[in-house]
């Protein structure tokens, strides 16, 4: 057989995909980052139509081209709240406008074999989006964001996927010096925000994009 890991996956994704249709998600299957972007643009949005769209921090939408493709055209109205010529205090303002946006587009932190969404932001913009304000809102997953259930998803959050994002973002935080989650008390600790979102409401108001590859954080 070509590509058994692709083929693996791609029968876990399927499993993760029923399970996500059952609690109310829209879900979508890409083979790779370039087709999610596609089917972004090809399906999603001109299915839903949206006038304002916006985003929050996610690898996977800045790697998928979506972001400057958003940005710089002219068929949606883009509010950047990535826009590096602003002071930290216009970004914060952009963040809460982002919240009533037609088309949000995010990524996830985790996505149990259950179906449920599972994040850990440092404001809460985007865990907020997820949870109430935009019409709409698309996740774009990575295979590689897959867990068995609720308790892997947070010990993946807190040990991996924290510690990594503090990296990136250079925050003086310890874990940046451990590799795992210390709890701190730091100004910069980025662990604020949980949220668990066990289905969609109302029903496809979050459509969910699997990505048959390993994609973000």
């Amino acid at each position: 057989m070509d590509k058994p890991i692709d083929n693996y996956f791609r029968l876990n994704l399927r499993t993760v995909k029923e399970a996500l249709a059952r609690n109310g998600f829209d879900v979508h299957m890409a083979d790779s980052l370039e087709d999610a972007r596609r089917v972004a643009l090809e399906e999603i949005l001109p299915a839903l139509e949206p006038k304002t769209v916006s985003w929050g921090g996610s690898v996977t939408f800045s790697s998928s081209g979506l972001y400057e493709t958003l940005r710089d055209g002219d068929q949606y109205e883009a509010l950047d709240t990535w826009d590096k010529s602003l002071s930290n205090e216009e970004k914060y303002e952009r963040r809460r406008q982002a919240l009533l946006v037609d088309c949000f587009f995010c990524g996830t932190n985790a996505v149990t074999e259950e179906g449920h969404l599972v994040n850990l932001d440092m404001y809460g913009n985007r865990t907020g989006a997820i949870t109430f304000g935009p019409k709409n809102v698309v996740v774009l997953v990575g295979r590689n964001k897959i867990v068995p259930d609720l308790e892997r998803a947070m010990e993946r959050i807190k040990q991996y996927v924290a510690p990594v994002n503090t990296m990136r973002l250079d925050m003086k935080t310890p874990c940046v010096k451990t590799g795992y989650c210390m709890d701190c008390d730091s100004p910069q600790r980025i662990c604020n925000v949980w949220t668990i979102t066990e289905k969609s409401f109302p029903k496809g108001r979050i459509q969910v994009v699997l990505i048959n590859a390993d994609e973000g954080f």
